[in-house]
């Protein structure tokens, strides 16, 4: 039946208000959240080997410091060359950071020593002195040349004779053999020449035992001939030491 257009709107429109209900304004809404996991930066918990705020990291001491430990502890071999076990401790991790660094000291020890101890000699003889700027370019060019050229040749006569070597090892071993010249250097200050002989002699031979007994082992592969390499080996550092008695342990005035 037909309807007023006015009575059929309004039964329409409470059949629409009865099935959507109104929504009563909610006024103002207060909304919570939970604490999250998020991680904030600096991260306020040690996660791996990051840690926050300026705390180190809980493994530093392992993580940093053991490279220094273990060049420390060479140096200290080094110091001892009838143990003959250095090459055994560092088969598997040889480093270049030590000689580098060994290398690196000779020459400023060298040089600073060297314009020192001239100065002072040309002072009390009251005479005119200059810096020789020399002494610097050759001790690096000795010291630098001496542990870069030597092991390369020794690499290939141990490969030759059957006895090879790790190159890397070669490098550590002969870097870490030429420690024991800086503190001969510094006591080269001493104005006794035979003291400076003195010096020089046990430092070179120190040097040249630490170098021959680590590689004896080794070289014990090669045969009838490792007494030759062994002997070959230890007046070559032997040489080193006169070299340098004559060029940075003597003062001419």
């Amino acid at each position: 039946m037909m309807m007023s257009g006015g009575s059929y709107t309004n039964i329409d429109h409470q059949k629409v208000s009865g099935s959507v209900p109104a929504v009563p304004d909610p006024g103002h809404v207060t909304v919570k959240f939970a604490d999250s996991n998020l991680q904030t930066f600096p991260p306020s918990a040690t996660q791996g080997k990051i840690s926050g705020g300026t705390n180190p990291p809980r493994d530093a001491d392992d993580t940093f410091s053991r490279p220094v430990n273990d060049v420390v502890e060479r140096l200290k071999e080094s110091l001892f060359p009838f143990r003959g076990t250095f090459t055994e401790k560092t088969a598997n991790n040889p480093d270049l950071y030590g000689p580098f660094w060994i290398c690196t000291t000779l020459i400023f020890v060298a040089a600073s020593i060297g314009t020192f101890v001239t100065y002072i000699a040309h002072k009390l003889k009251k005479q005119e002195w200059n810096y020789d700027i020399n002494l610097v370019t050759w001790s690096a060019g000795v010291f630098y040349g001496y542990v870069t050229i030597v092991p390369l040749a020794l690499y290939v006569v141990l490969k030759y004779f059957s006895a090879p070597s790790g190159l890397v090892q070669l490098f550590c071993l002969y870097g870490y053999s030429l420690f024991v010249f800086i503190p001969a250097l510094c006591l080269s200050v001493v104005p006794l020449e035979i003291f400076r002989w003195v010096i020089a002699g046990l430092a070179g031979f120190m040097s040249a035992t630490f170098v021959a007994l680590n590689l004896k082992a080794h070289i014990n592969s090669a045969g009838e001939r490792w007494f030759l390499i062994v002997v070959s080996i230890f007046l070559l550092q032997l040489a080193l030491s006169v070299v340098l008695k004559l060029y940075l342990f003597t003062v001419t005035v």
